[in-house]
């Protein structure tokens, strides 16, 4: 009798200095969350798509709150929620949240199979990646689309798709979010993210090869040459020509797309403009 009662009390005794160690460390090793973490995580669209440039909306929350206890939150943007979101997540924090245009993705290539034409087969791991790292590809262009669909695999929101025709992707602008991943999972940097523009209007180079003129059109007929017609015809300096290749930067176009009309191989493309009058002396 006197053993089990030694035995509970040595028990207890354990017991009790155990929990008095868990509580102290509990107390010494306690990590407080901010209560604004879940509050702007419930604001966020929860897609975890990483196109605020962190892993998921957790991280994004996470340096929200930080940015607001820093006093500015500027150059946060959740691409999938838009100005909305951001705007509640402003209002929650006591912030003011910036104003960002919206944008899209858009690809640079205008190398259809028409106009492209194959020179080699790839008979290898069906990606964009292990292509492009094994060689130029099927045709002669080193730097146009390959046709995998890497885009559209990591696409969360079913917005780009492969045309079966032209093997090139397509955007849908109306399921887009802008997230970015299809921009970082292309291996030739043909997809953008740009404006969408006033009236989804928007006007950009569908080439982004750096050959030569003779070179390019010999690879592909809708290849920009780098010939400078449309950086002569613009008068708002909007149009740059580097290695071989021009670009039109969407904070100077004014979308009168004078550049198009002057575009040998007609590599501009002009996006949701209604079509334009004939002239009398034209008709």
């Amino acid at each position: 009798m006197n053993f089990l009662f030694s035995a509970i009390l040595v028990l207890g005794a354990i017991a009790l200095v155990a929990a008095v160690i868990l509580y102290a460390c509990s107390k010494k090793f306690a990590v407080h969350e901010d209560p604004r973490l879940p509050l702007v995580n419930e604001l966020l669209p929860g897609a975890n798509c990483g196109g605020c440039g962190f892993a998921g909306c957790s991280g994004m929350a996470d340096a929200l709150v930080k940015g607001a206890d820093k006093g500015s939150i500027e150059g946060l943007n959740c691409p999938v929620g838009g100005a909305d979101v951001m705007k509640n997540v402003a209002d929650a924090l006591g912030m003011t949240a910036a104003e960002g245009k919206p944008k899209v993705a858009v690809v640079r290539c205008s190398g259809s199979c028409e106009i492209r034409p194959r020179t080699a087969i790839y008979d290898g791991l069906p990606t964009c990646a292990a292509q492009h790292a094994t060689c130029a590809g099927e045709t002669a262009c080193g730097y146009g689309c390959l046709g995998c669909g890497d885009c559209t695999n990591v696409c969360l929101f079913d917005a780009i798709k492969i045309n079966p025709d032209t093997m090139l992707p397509e955007v849908d602008e109306e399921k887009c979010t802008a997230c970015g991943a299809c921009v970082k999972a292309c291996p030739r940097n043909i997809i953008e993210l740009r404006p969408k523009g006033p009236k989804n209007r928007r006007v950009f180079v569908g080439c982004v090869s750096r050959d030569k003129g003779a070179a390019a059109t010999r690879a592909c007929k809708a290849a920009c040459i780098g010939c400078g017609k449309c950086t002569k015809e613009c008068k708002f300096e909007a149009i740059t020509v580097s290695q071989n290749v021009a670009y039109i930067d969407a904070e100077k176009c004014r979308l009168c797309r004078k550049c198009a009309d002057v575009c040998p191989t007609n590599v501009i493309h002009t996006v949701n403009f209604p079509p334009r009058k004939i002239k009398e002396e034209e008709a």
